[in-house]
């Protein structure tokens, strides 16, 4: 009896000791200092733009959204990717990536829904591919509430409903690039003419104001017939282009709103042999484009920047994410104003030659190039479509 005793009490004090040491807390094994908490406006920035994620620090997004698939966008990714690298975006939390829509609204709506519900995004740049649609203006503002910022790269929403849903818009004046392809067309063709315009969505802010800035750019000689669209579906689009042929038998001029609208154009025009009946300007250089502009087969193009679409977008919202207000500032000098809130990526009219009916002087706050000098400016940046 006094054996099993004596073993009880070692038995209950060798539990005790192990449990006072088992629920020991896990201290850190090293000091934090009040220099390491105060930190820099950097490192701020840095624990800012950061997630935990399962105790890990991970990288927070920015996206770019686009409102469908198409070369366009493989020039604003290349501009995306090197603002990531001249930026540093991972060395501060942050990643950016470009993601493809489906071309339809509803698409574009349920990926901005889908965003809204996860807590590694901390930017979108968005392509709206419908200005009037209340839903996706409704869904932008939900996720600027959450303290997602918010842009409109390449296509806005319509200005006038929905500015609050978004910080700022980055890209084309749509109205001015509509007038110079319209001044396009009348240098090329001073009679003037019978045109269609072929899109991809008409409702999409881009596609509305080029349209009605052609009309007003081209002058009254010119005679809009139609516009088409072809949600973004390249078939379409090319049976659009033969549909608008038939059905016009004295349409002269061709006009290619959308960039993949220039190909179809092209193709249809080869196959029906008929590219001496017909003007041919369109916006965009996609690399098929470029080189149907070599060939002859495309008298003008008004050409976009959507590397520094991709570029600008990211350091406008990395500036945003980080509250970095000189960078804000030197972007947008007039924010608060009327048209402050626009980022202009500027315009290029690309020509064949020399010997084209277009110089300089019929264009004024736009680059003109001829193909060649074009192209040394797409080298320049390893692009092969812009």
């Amino acid at each position: 009896m006094i054996l099993s005793r004596r073993m009880y009490r070692l038995c209950w004090l060798a539990a005790s000791i192990f449990v006072v040491v088992g629920c020991e807390p896990n201290v850190p094994k090293t000091k934090t200092t009040s220099t390491s908490m105060e930190g820099d406006a950097h490192t701020a920035g840095i624990q800012k733009a950061q997630v935990s994620v399962g105790g890990a620090a991970a990288l927070r997004r920015l996206i770019i959204l686009t409102n469908g698939d198409s070369p366009f966008w493989d020039a604003c990714r290349e501009g995306l990717l090197a603002a990531k690298s001249e930026l540093k975006l991972n060395d501060v939390g942050l990643d950016a990536v470009l993601d493809v829509n489906d071309g339809t609204a509803q698409g574009q709506l349920a990926k901005l829904q889908q965003y809204g519900t996860q807590s590694d995004i901390a930017g979108i740049g968005v392509s709206a591919i419908d200005a009037k649609n209340v839903a996706i203006a409704d869904e932008l503002r939900s996720m600027q509430k959450k303290g997602i910022k918010i842009l409109t790269i390449d296509s806005d929403v319509d200005r006038t409903q929905f500015a609050d849903a978004r910080y700022a818009f980055i890209g084309t004046d749509n109205l001015t690039g509509g007038k110079v392809l319209g001044k396009c067309a009348a240098g090329l063709k001073p009679e003037g003419g019978e045109y269609v315009a072929f899109v991809g969505l008409k409702g999409a802010q881009n596609a509305i104001e080029r349209i009605g800035g052609f009309g007003e750019g081209s002058g009254e000689k010119f005679v809009w017939k139609d516009t088409m669209a072809d949600e973004t579906d390249k078939t379409k689009a090319r049976d659009n282009v033969r549909n608008a042929i038939r059905n016009h038998p004295n349409l002269s001029v061709l006009v290619g709103i959308w960039s993949y609208n220039a190909p179809a154009i092209v193709d249809v025009v080869k196959e029906a042999n008929r590219r001496k009946d017909f003007t041919i300007v369109v916006f965009d250089a996609e690399p098929t484009a470029i080189t149907s502009l070599a060939e002859g087969s495309i008298d003008a193009m008004v050409v976009q920047n959507p590397f520094a679409m991709g570029y600008e977008g990211i350091r406008m919202l990395d500036a945003l994410v980080r509250d970095q207000k000189d960078v804000l500032e030197k972007m947008l000098p007039n924010y608060g104003k009327p048209a402050g809130d626009i980022f202009d990526t500027g315009l290029k009219v690309v020509v064949p030659s020399a010997e084209s009916a277009l110089n300089q002087n019929q264009f004024s706050g736009v680059e003109f190039l001829t193909l060649d000098k074009f192209q040394q400016w797409l080298k320049k940046y390893g692009l092969t479509g812009s």
